[in-house]
């Protein structure tokens, strides 16, 4: 438009000569460009009203209007639409008995085998390995949950592609909602809420240790944290409240992603465990601890476990310090198991609260995979699914039985979480996700066989 003037007002000039011709022109365009300004400017302050009104004043007070309950409601109708165009195919590679390598290699050899070594004890080997490569427990926990059905969204079951015209144009309605509404809502709502987090935190830290300080801090995080909670369409429900941790203790729970942290702290305050970072997690973490004494620790202190554990043991000591937070597993897994539990939390000797957290995945899937996704492509992962839907147990407090060592405590605690949350409950370290399998389990199994074989000999030995 602007171009078009330019060359009728030019051309004007070239034959008229006149100049005020030229300026009369181009006059014109000052009131087109106030008009788009005026109306982004009407734009913007209606989604930031409606953003107000309905979002952040709500999450202030901590009340909701049942907004994403509905919107959870009919995006179930819409999933079982999608359900019921498609096929649903579910895929059994191996079933698997719990039976044990002595049992197993007793039936391979029918009871009849005299030598303490028999050539069928090679088959229970081989097919074990076998089982490994092709039907993996513990790899499989280190990658995103396929679902049977597929639920519109891309980290889902790979297998269903334009299955259907129908489900095809309903994808795509998805993909309008959800990139062209929900995403630029999400975002501006997870700035809003950080921006927030990391003034509001700042103010907090300028008062005096006290009452009064502990109060605005305690206010500030949790009106923070659950207007992230709705940056994520996270629709939660707690069970058994009466459990939640108190001061003094440390709450436990399996690991499944970062967003873990805002799922717990939107329903309660609790200091925070981790190692330094830079940049904007740094300026994050400098900001809370002004208002809430969290634990920091920096990159050489974390292999100091003497270190870690006597500022742990200092920080529970002092019921007026908020529970500690703490993810035991150590990384994050998939949310269909709980693996290996670190002993470091357990030998502090103080109370400990389980927490189980399980998440939907027909809405969204929040496993964080980080050695495939970075943080950004992560949450855009998170922040462009149709919702984060998840449950969280508080289980009742458990403390460590006499003669019972850190390690069976920590195994007590795990089974009690993957009990209550309906997971798997295995053995191996999360650690297995960047690393190799230690020598220490290739030992074990070496064991149990040579038992079998010393059973055997002491079997055929004359009493």
């Amino acid at each position: 438009m602007k171009n078009v003037f330019s060359f009728l007002s030019a051309f004007e000039l070239s034959n008229t000569s006149g100049l005020h011709v030229f300026v009369k022109m181009e006059s014109y365009l000052f009131p087109f460009d106030s008009l788009i300004c005026m109306l982004l400017g009407i734009s913007f302050t209606v989604w930031f009203t409606l953003l107000l009104v309905f979002i952040i004043v709500p999450a202030i007070f901590g009340v909701s209007f049942g907004i994403r309950r509905l919107y959870m409601k009919s995006l179930i109708n819409k999933l079982y639409l999608a359900f019921n165009t498609m096929l649903t195919l579910t895929f059994w590679i191996i079933a698997k008995e719990p039976v044990s390598l002595e049992q197993e290699i007793h039936e391979m050899r029918r009871g009849g085998a005299e030598p303490e070594f028999d050539m069928s004890d090679i088959f229970y080997f081989c097919r074990r390995g076998v089982e490994s490569i092709v039907d993996d427990e513990v790899t499989k926990r280190f990658t995103a949950e396929e679902l049977e059905s597929w639920n519109l969204l891309t980290r889902s079951n790979y297998n269903f592609h334009h299955i259907s015209t129908r489900l095809t144009a309903l994808w795509g309605v998805g993909v309008l909602i959800r990139y062209g509404f929900l995403l630029p809502l999400r975002v501006t709502l997870a700035f809003t809420g950080v921006g927030l987090l990391v003034v509001l935190t700042s103010v907090v830290g300028l008062f005096p240790n006290g009452r009064m300080k502990n109060y605005l801090s305690d206010k500030v995080h949790l009106m923070c944290y659950r207007i992230c909670v709705r940056s994520l369409t996270a629709i939660i429900t707690y069970h058994d409240s009466e459990n939640k941790p108190k001061n003094g203790g440390i709450c436990v729970a399996n690991h499944t992603s970062p967003i873990d942290v805002i799922i717990l702290a939107s329903d309660g305050c609790y200091a925070m465990v981790g190692q330094v970072h830079g940049g904007l997690m740094g300026v994050i973490q400098r900001a809370m601890v002004k208002a809430c004494p969290h634990i920091w620790f920096e990159r050489s202190e974390v292999k100091d476990r003497h270190l870690v554990a006597k500022r742990l043991s200092d920080h529970v000591a002092d019921t007026s310090k908020l529970p500690i937070l703490i993810f035991p597993e150590g990384t994050c897994i998939n949310n269909t198991s709980v693996m290996m539990f670190k002993k470091g939390s357990f030998e502090i000797g103080s109370t400990v609260y389980p927490v189980a957290i399980k998440y939907d995945p027909r809405f969204g899937e929040a496993f964080w995979n980080s050695s495939k996704f970075g943080m950004v492509n992560y949450l855009l992962h998170m922040m462009s699914s149709w919702a984060i839907v998840c449950s969280v147990w508080y289980l009742p407090p458990m403390s460590r039985m006499e003669g019972e060592d850190a390690v069976q405590f920590a195994n007590r605690v795990k089974a009690a979480i993957a009990r209550k949350g309906g997971l798997a409950d295995l053995l191996w370290d999360g650690g297995l996700k960047r690393g190799k399998v230690k020598e220490v389990f290739k030992e074990e199994q070496q064991k149990l066989y040579s038992k079998v074989l010393v059973g055997s000999s002491e079997d055929r030995s004359p009493s």
